[in-house]
């Protein structure tokens, strides 16, 4: 058997990581080629969520400025929803397509959407899950135990699902949002291309985050020993 930090099964989760550096530079150089368009309704992101939030009767969630750079997110417990400065404050193509994607969220939220609910409720076994995983398979393989290794696979099971429950709730989010702009007229016919690159771009770092979770938990499978391999 090979040593733990050595196993070849590593090389399962090498497309992932190619996916992940992909979508990242998809999202960045995407995000900055629209943060230079202007949109010609010339309405902030906030003041655009402010808009639609307004007319939703969504009067209990509020708009407020965050740290960071694309750090954008609507946070349930609150019911605020939080947006960076260049998209707080953008008149952009990008600022209003990220805008209007966080307000989605906020309107799942209010229409108790399934998957959302679902995706707050394993919040915290997911991350548990991600945390206790490694250390639990890593001593299980030191001590010989498959059952303690067989654990942390279990429990790394909830990080998976969370990202499969991530994966169409944002899709959810980012078609609200185009629908939003499109049928308030907060942006042109010619306009809303870009927007949708914008989120289409953004989407694509959640569909390397789950495509990276369901090749790690096959690694993990091998590792342990579940999935067409035996302790020696």
């Amino acid at each position: 058997m090979f040593p733990f930090f050595y196993d070849p099964s590593f090389i399962l989760i090498i497309p992932a990581i190619l996916l992940a550096m992909y979508a990242q530079n998809k999202v960045q150089s995407t995000f900055n080629k629209y943060v230079q368009h202007g949109a010609k309704l010339g309405m902030t992101g906030a003041q655009l969520a402010s808009d639609i939030l307004r007319k939703q009767g969504m009067h209990d969630v509020k708009t407020e400025l965050v740290g960071g750079h694309m750090t954008d997110h609507y946070d349930p417990r609150s019911k605020v929803l939080r947006l960076s400065y260049k998209i707080y404050h953008g008149t952009s193509l990008a600022a209003l397509g990220i805008a209007a994607h966080e307000v989605g969220h906020a309107i799942q939220h209010d229409e108790g959407y399934a998957l959302l609910s679902l995706r707050n409720m394993i919040v915290p076994l997911a991350s548990i899950g991600s945390q206790a995983a490694f250390p639990l398979l890593f001593i299980g393989l030191l001590m010989g135990s498959q059952s303690l290794a067989g654990l942390g696979v279990v429990v790394f099971m909830f990080a998976v699902l969370f990202q499969l429950i991530t994966l169409p709730v944002e899709y959810n989010a980012s078609s609200r949002a185009l629908d939003l702009l499109t049928a308030g007229n907060y942006i042109s016919f010619e306009e809303e291309k870009p927007v949708k690159k914008v989120l289409d771009a953004a989407a694509l770092t959640y569909v390397a985050a789950t495509v990276m979770a369901v090749l790690q938990l096959l690694r993990l499978l091998m590792i342990s020993g579940l999935l067409g391999r035996r302790n020696d």
